[in-house]
Parts: structure tokens; sequence; C-alpha cells
């Protein structure tokens, strides 16, 4: 499924095959001897440096309650060899400090790499990542500050979502030293803790989410150059809305001009659209935000106000992968992979040690090839589809009787979006097939296992991870972090454990799986 306006990038290093799905490669543990009780220890936050020159190794700088780990990925295809060396460790002697969040920066002179964290003392430290030392502190907030994130537009301008009910926006540019927190938004727009902020990539909107289990989407002004003495404020934001989600949001972000979110006890992070949004088109100001007249309204928009024929809602829901196995556990953020010329991969760690993957580009080629299937039964040629490398063939259950080809032809149908057209489908007992098939040699068995993790036709179906991969141990996942190029992923959680995901490098005399 292609998201329109898409992040760009540019010389990235190849990866050598761009339908494989990352793989374990290794994984560590930080002792902290902060926390005594190894078991309360948690890595809530993980981040890559995105201001790496093209080919330079990438950086990651994973968060714990009192430390802060920056680790240099290490390129190499042996298995044998570690892939993670620790460049940093920066302990926070603060006795009111539990950090939760990161983010990066640059030094505006020198383009130093600057690290920000913050977590329950509400401050944001900003770190020089090269000396190990505390440049500023950021002072600002009235309570927790659960997450962080910089602008895509500019290095220097950072975000910060707190328990006092706003998002703050900082710049650490030096002409904002005496004031650094630029614009506060807030007043109408959240009732209790917020738990997630994300930018669009084009710097000028900003989502935001948290315990009330509201989705915000706010237009920036322009920020001005030089000092202010006072934040620019604002009220409302230009859409808000309650229906998308029944619980607390703990994560959300930009899938281009798309959203994807998700709620504790949901099981699911939903794609959906707010109608009418187009970061094409020019930025609303502050005063054209809708204002809650109606609060029995859960829904208001300045993009799609009065709904019509053409436009009959204010959002739609688009589709809802299946996450299960969260429980009662929140704060459990996903990632996805989005640069131009690379598939987008979403990832996301559960609370039984698992961490699943969905390749976006499989939804697109999945349905392709059950057009070139229905477009060879059509024309009667014969003529052999390619199936490609990454739709696996399941085998059918022994003892089960072959379906009806009517049977067949509904799910086809359903798989394909089509609703007219009939379709002759033979099942294959036995589950075979070859790289080259015509419709009739897949079962019935592979056609459904194909649809619940491929098909987009209904937006309130599940699909199913594209890849699953466990580790030993009791594993809660709470951050994914996707290096800039999109061949490492690492996913952080609890015992302050930090896992290590490859793509595009096979190791010696290791057969690497697909799917």
């Amino acid at each position: 499924m292609p998201a329109s306006k898409q992040p760009t990038s540019s010389n990235m290093p190849p990866i050598s095959d761009e339908w494989e799905l990352p793989r374990l490669r290794s994984s560590f543990q930080l002792h902290e001897d902060a926390v005594r009780d190894e078991d309360l220890a948690e890595f809530f936050d993980v981040k890559f440096y995105p201001y790496n020159p093209p080919g330079a190794p990438p950086v990651f700088a994973a968060t714990s309650k009192k430390h802060v780990v920056v680790v240099r990925m290490v390129p190499t295809t042996d298995k044998d060899q570690n892939p993670c060396k620790v460049i940093q460790m920066i302990r926070d002697a603060d006795s009111g400090a539990n950090n939760y969040t990161c983010c990066w920066s640059k030094d505006p002179d020198t383009e130093d790499p600057w690290l920000c964290v913050a977590g329950k003392d509400a401050k944001i430290k900003v770190y020089d990542i090269r000396r190990g030392k505390l440049v500023k502190t950021l002072v600002g907030h009235g309570g927790d500050i659960s997450d962080l994130a910089t602008s895509p537009a500019c290095p220097t301008t950072i975000a910060s979502a707190s328990d006092d009910t706003t998002i703050k926006l900082w710049s650490l540019a030096k002409e904002h030293d005496k004031q650094p927190c630029i614009c506060i938004l807030g007043g109408e727009g959240h009732q209790y803790n917020l738990l997630t902020v994300a930018f669009h990539n084009n710097g000028r909107y900003v989502l935001s989410a948290g315990h009330d289990q509201i989705i915000n989407l706010w237009a920036l002004p322009e920020f001005p150059k030089e000092h202010i003495n006072v934040p620019i404020v604002l009220h409302y934001p230009h859409f808000s809305s309650s229906e998308v989600h029944n619980n607390l949001v703990d994560c959300v972000a930009f899938y281009g001009d798309l959203i994807l979110s998700r709620a504790c006890h949901e099981d699911t992070i939903v794609l959906w659209r707010i109608e009418g949004f187009s970061s094409d088109d020019p930025i609303p100001g502050p005063l054209d935000a809708p204002t809650p007249t109606d609060m029995a309204k859960q829904t208001r928009s300045y993009f799609n106000p009065i709904p019509s024929k053409a436009r009959p809602a204010m959002f739609t829901r688009l589709a809802q992968f299946h996450t299960p196995d969260c429980g009662v556990q929140f704060y459990m953020r996903f990632r996805m992979f989005h640069a131009e010329g690379r598939h987008p991969i979403l990832a996301f760690a559960n609370a039984k040690s698992k961490t699943m993957f969905w390749d976006f580009s499989r939804f697109g080629g999945y349905r392709d090839f059950m057009e070139e299937l229905e477009e060879a039964r059509k024309s009667g040629s014969g003529q052999a589809v390619q199936k490609p490398s990454w739709l696996l063939i399941k085998r059918a259950k022994k003892g089960t009787a072959a379906p009806a080809h009517q049977d067949a032809a509904a799910s086809l149908r359903a798989a394909a979006g089509d609703k007219e057209s009939m379709v002759s489908a033979s099942p294959d007992p036995e589950g075979g097939g070859s790289a080259m098939a015509t419709l009739g040699n897949y079962n019935q068995d592979t056609l459904n296992h194909w649809k619940e993790m491929y098909d987009l036709s209904n937006p309130a179906g599940l699909i199913r991870p594209h890849k699953v991969q466990g580790v030993d141990g009791s594993f809660v996942g709470r951050q994914v972090g996707w290096s800039p190029g999109g061949e490492w992923c690492v996913v952080v959680g609890n015992k302050n454990r930090a896992l290590i995901y490859q793509r595009g490098a096979r190791e010696k005399g290791v057969a690497t799986p697909v799917t």
C-alpha cells in the first residue's frame, strides 16, 4: 500500500533483497546498578541518529531509567561477531530522574550530535554525545514527559508530550537560548496525561494522544527566527477525535499523510486517514481550528467540517494490523520504516516475547498477483503466472475434504476485492504448486492464509503479521527503532534488554528465511 507524500532519502546502502524481512541477529542487556530489582529495569525508548553521512555505520541510543547507552552498528556477515559496539554511556545522577524517552538533535554551530532525554522529573536534558556532557536543561512542563520527537524539517526543533496535558515545542537554536519554549499546544486539546507525539515529515503538523483516548492533529505556525519573550499558544487542534480507539492511545505516527495508531487492550494497530487532509494544501492558521461548540461531538475537523455524499466521514479506517498478546500493558510503541525507494515496514513487539513485521509493499504485490491470476483465467490462455517468492504455500490438513469450486471462488473474489467476477479455482489437496502456477494450483488453506496476511479489502479485518520472531525469556517490547537505511531494527523492552534485527546481510553458512 503506497502512502502519499513519502519521506525522501538518498544514497542509502543497498539491501540485497528488499523482500527480506528482519531476522534476529543478537541481543544485549544493560545491568543497571541504579535499579535494585532487575525486573523493574527497562529500556523505554530507542532512536537511531538520523544525520550521519551516507555509508557511515548507524548509531542508536537506548534510554533506560538512569542510563543512556549509545551504540554503533558494525557491518558484518559473521554470525559469531557482535554487531554492536558501545561508544558512550551516560548516567543521570539526578535523584529525581527516571527517564522514559529520547530524541536526537545537533549542535547548531558544530553539528555535533546532541541527545535529548526526558522522563519523570519533567526536565529535558540535552547531552553532547561526543563528549558525554550535559549541554543544557529545558524546564517548563508540570508533569512527567512521556515522549520526545525531533522535527524532520529542523533538527533543532523538538516536541515533548507531558502529563500536564500539553505538547511543548522547543528550539535549541542560540537565538532562543533565553526562551527555548517557542510554542505550547494545549488549551482544549487534551484532558488527561499525554503519552505520544509525532511530526509529519514536512515539520508543520503534529499528532498527539494519551490517556483520554483522543488523537489530535495540530497545524503549526511559522516559528520566529529571533528571540521571543512569550511562547505562541495554540488552544485548539485542527482535527480531534475520540472515536478511533476505545482506550488510552500510547503510539501515533504519520505514514505519509495517513496515520497509524494503537491503544491499550485493543491488540491492533490501526491505519486511517483524515478526510480532506493533504500536506500539499496551504497550512491552516490557529484561528482556522474548529472549537468544541458541541460537546457531544466526538470528532471535529477543519479539513472536512461538514460531511457530504462525496466525503461522508471526517476520518476513515483503512486497515487493522493484529498485535495479539499485549495484555494489560501500555506504553508499547510501534515504528514504521519509511524511506523513498525502500519497502515500508511496520514493526511492533508484544508482551509475550514476540516481534511482528508487516511489509506494506506486499499488499500491492499480492493484489497484483491475484489480478494476474484472474486475468489469466478470463483469457483462457493457460499462461502461467509467476508467484512472488514471499507468498508461501500452506499445506492442506490431512483428512479434510477438498472444498467446492464455488467456495474457493468466493474466497478468491474477496481476496482480490472483486465482487462481480466468478472465479473457477481447483484445490490442490497436497498444497504443492510450483513457482510458475495458474489459479487452480492453490488449495483453500493457502488462499485463506494469504487473505489473512495480505488482503486489505475489509477495513474491519485483522491483518496477520508477515513475520513473527520470538525470543527466549519473558520480554515486553516498549519501542522499536529503525536505522535510516532500514538495514537494522532494534527492539527494546523490560529487563533493559535490546534485540538486534538485521536485513540484507546473510551470515556465513546460515540460510536466511524471507518470511
